[in-house]
């Protein structure tokens, strides 16, 4: 396995929309396992292959409250079906590094995906799983979720990320 390159905003790939996955070969699964072990190194909850430069429909997730207890998920060619309960959250993002804010996320929805190994399920998912899905499909679809905010406050973060690339 290997750590893979995370973009960050506002580098253009993570505007591109992802293309469906069709192949669930061995190159597929390295990739997972890379997603993984980039995403526990950054850390973070959630990675979509757009934020490491591959215009693919492929998340990875683990929403476990005990690190010591991980219980990773991976998303490919999502759904979200069925959306209900709208509410403000806190969000980050590995690709806006170091600043969150407020969106409006459906608090409940259902998932329908297909796993690492072309395996199709359906999850009913609340809280921070919910919003997790709902973050990792707006990469696939090239959002982000300051795509969210104001555009003054797009405007600021950008100029902050921009002034610590160049510190």
């Amino acid at each position: 396995m290997s750590l893979l390159t995370i973009l960050h905003h506002p580098d253009p790939r993570l505007r591109q929309k992802a293309q469906p996955v069709t192949v669930f070969d061995a190159a597929l699964q390295t990739l997972i396992d890379d997603m993984f072990e980039t995403m526990y190194d950054a850390p973070g909850v959630g990675l979509a292959a757009t934020q490491v430069g591959l215009a693919l429909r492929l998340a990875v997730m683990d929403c476990s409250e005990d690190k010591d207890k991980p219980q990773p998920m991976v998303i490919i060619n999502p759904e979200i079906l069925d959306p209900d309960d709208r509410v403000e959250m806190e969000e980050g993002c590995l690709s806006v590094p170091g600043i969150a804010d407020k969106v409006q996320r459906y608090n409940r929805l259902t998932l329908r995906a297909f796993d690492r190994n072309g395996q199709p399920f359906e999850l009913a998912a609340e809280g921070l799983l919910a919003q997790a899905i709902q973050h990792e499909i707006d990469h696939l679809d090239g959002k982000l979720y300051i795509d969210y905010l104001s555009a003054l406050k797009r405007e600021r973060i950008t100029k902050k990320l921009a002034k610590a690339r160049r510190a």
